[in-house]
């Protein structure tokens, strides 16, 4: 069992670490290292039930947790969640932002949108947040190629589903992956 704290934890201890634990190996590895420059022991069996590397459905003994809290900086898993819960770092948000909604458009109009390096794609709205690719510069995205979207934010990357090519859907495409967007425009 695992917990959006649980993961947290286990992206500070890798990062920590300074490698990914996937692996037996890996996770024998970490287990030495732990007891060696830590002072904790944790066995690599207890590692891979925590990361799902082995099915098990129990949650992680607080015992353990502490350990692996105190390994990642914090005075135990309690103290941990809490600077978790008060970290800016992981506080939803309002933000400003130059954006374009769907319903701030009509059937036919068209917008540009673009993102480094060098991408420019000028869509047309088709209506109910569906557009189309009127012309590609530099991307993967072709003419006739169909997306549905509510929102384009100038300086966060475009994330889509699909992709509508031809009649069939692509797997989830996303632009401005580096960066967001960079160019975003209705064009008169």
């Amino acid at each position: 069992m695992t917990t959006p704290e649980i993961e947290e934890l286990k992206l500070l201890i890798e990062e920590k670490y300074g490698k990914s634990l996937s692996t037996t190996t890996d996770f024998e590895e970490f287990s030495l290292y732990l007891r060696k420059k830590a002072g904790k022991n944790i066995s690599a069996s207890t590692m891979k039930r925590l990361y799902g590397y082995v099915a098990d459905d129990h949650k992680p003994r607080i015992s353990t947790l502490d350990l692996l809290a105190q390994y990642a900086g914090h005075a135990d898993y309690k103290a941990f969640v809490f600077w978790l819960k008060s970290s800016t770092k992981y506080n939803s948000s309002f933000f400003m932002a130059d954006q374009l909604t769907s319903r701030e458009l009509t059937v036919g109009m068209e917008i540009m949108i673009g993102w480094s390096p060098n991408r420019l794609i000028t869509l047309r709205y088709m209506g109910n947040s569906i557009y189309e690719v009127v012309a590609s510069a530099n991307s993967k995205l072709l003419s006739g190629d169909r997306f549905c979207t509510g929102c384009f934010i100038k300086g966060q990357p475009l994330l889509l589903p699909y992709i509508d090519r031809n009649g069939e859907h692509t797997m989830p495409f996303v632009a401005g992956r580096n960066g967001g967007l960079t160019v975003l425009k209705l064009k008169k």
